[in-house]
């Protein structure tokens, strides 16, 4: 039996080299189909893995609150009026039924930074230790933040990594101490670099006790006393974040002496929704690149019935010479079974692999803010390269069994 396939093979290999012309064409059709297909696919997977990884860079399903105005009159925006958010409004949105976590933030751009080396000018942050269990801040040494630190009133800072670069260039920085406005602080852990390419703000950032903060840069103005720039939350269960959120504009409205019902009384940012626009947005889009590639995979794929239709009609005479000499109707179909299927898979496997080492070439080269390279996606492949096979194979086998069945001297007899 193996003999018997082995020598099949040679065959289908000698009657493919006889038509060079044309089992190239076939070849490159399907190659074509499955490559275009596969590297459309890619790139908006690379899209949306991109955005995906951008966005779990701020963190995990966070909510962001920032001071607000707020209309006397629901709905009358002439009327409104400035609210700062407080340290209270923190505390209450913290023990709010639908949050799991919050965490309040001043921030400060104008302070100066000085080291024994150099000066900066990042945004300083005051915030509590739970920061780090909602945004995402990994470090690269020393430690974070921790409970004593703010209780104690401790002096240290926690650099992001540029500011570590420009106060400390090729130097070590943990425990060494730097200057904010002429007051020394102790650094005791630094960060490494967050995000691509130009995008310096996260890294800008240093990161001190809310204490000390509040008790030496508390923000600039009238009414600014026990206020803080913003407070970011997470829900207790991401499905229900715009539960929390409701919560969390009643409790604000209590607080500030308005109505919480008037969406426009808020100025805040919810990753969790923007996560599912940006969803739904790359479905669309996949939606649409799938369908282009399906029609060119259509296209290869009508292109190969052609070609198949005509190459096994034209060897109607070859399969009444083998009925013949005793070959039977099963034979003849696992003959060319076997043929349609050596084409149109290879040639899908060659599409696969051309596809496969364009998308590892494009690997190396950053694309804009949010884009990933192109990445292959397995189901895709399988789909692409089993629908050309079933199609090759389906059109190699319907004239073949046609000819078969007709009797060895009618076979002979067809032009």
């Amino acid at each position: 039996m193996m003999r018997t396939v082995l020598d099949i093979f040679a065959q289908i290999l000698r009657n493919l080299w006889a038509h060079k012309l044309r089992s190239f064409l076939t070849m490159f059709g399907i190659a074509w189909g499955v490559g275009s297909l596969l590297l459309l696919v890619g790139v908006g997977e690379g899209f949306r893995s991109g955005n995906k990884r951008e966005l779990a860079e701020f963190g995990k399903n966070i909510m962001f609150l920032f001071p607000g105005r707020a209309p006397a009159v629901k709905g009358n925006m002439n009327s409104a009026r400035s609210y700062l958010l407080t340290y209270q409004d923190y505390v209450d949105i913290r023990q709010a039924g639908y949050v799991r976590n919050a965490c309040p933030i001043i921030s400060r751009g104008d302070l100066h930074e000085v080291s024994e080396f150099a000066t900066g000018s990042g945004e300083i942050l005051g915030t509590e230790p739970q920061l780090n269990e909602i945004s995402y801040l990994p470090l690269q040494e020393g430690r974070w933040l921790n409970e004593l630190d703010g209780v104690q009133r401790r002096n240290v800072i926690v650099l992001g990594n540029e500011l570590l670069k420009t106060l400390f260039p090729g130097r070590p920085a943990v425990g060494a101490f730097i200057l904010l406005n002429g007051i020394r602080f102790e650094v005791v852990g630094s960060m490494p670099h967050l995000g691509r390419g130009e995008n310096m703000w996260l890294n800008l950032r240093g990161y001190i006790p809310f204490q000390v903060m509040a008790a030496n840069f508390p923000l600039k103005g009238e009414n600014h006393q026990n206020s803080i720039s913003f407070i970011e939350y997470q829900p207790l269960v991401t499905a229900e974040h715009l539960l929390a959120q409701e919560e969390v504009h009643k409790i604000v409205g209590r607080n500030h002496g308005f109505d919480a019902s008037d969406r426009s009384a808020f100025d805040e940012w919810d990753s969790i929704q923007e996560s599912k626009m940006v969803g739904t947005i790359f479905d669309v889009m996949n939606m649409f690149l799938g369908a282009v590639g399906m029609v060119t995979l259509a296209l290869g794929a009508i292109g190969v019935i052609n070609i198949m239709l005509v190459a096994v009609s034209e060897r109607t005479q070859e399969i009444g010479l083998r009925k013949a000499l005793g070959a039977t109707n099963r034979n003849i179909l696992f003959h060319f079974f076997l043929e349609g299927l050596l084409l149109t898979l290879g040639s899908g496997l060659i599409g696969m692999v051309m596809a496969g080492g364009l998308m590892a070439m494009m690997g190396g080269i950053h694309g804009p803010q949010g884009f990933d390279p192109p990445k292959l996606v397995p189901m895709s492949a399988v789909l692409a390269i089993g629908s050309l096979t079933l199609a090759g194979v389906a059109a190699g086998l319907y004239p073949a069994r046609k000819a078969a069945m007709l009797q060895p001297v009618e076979a002979l007899r067809q032009e």
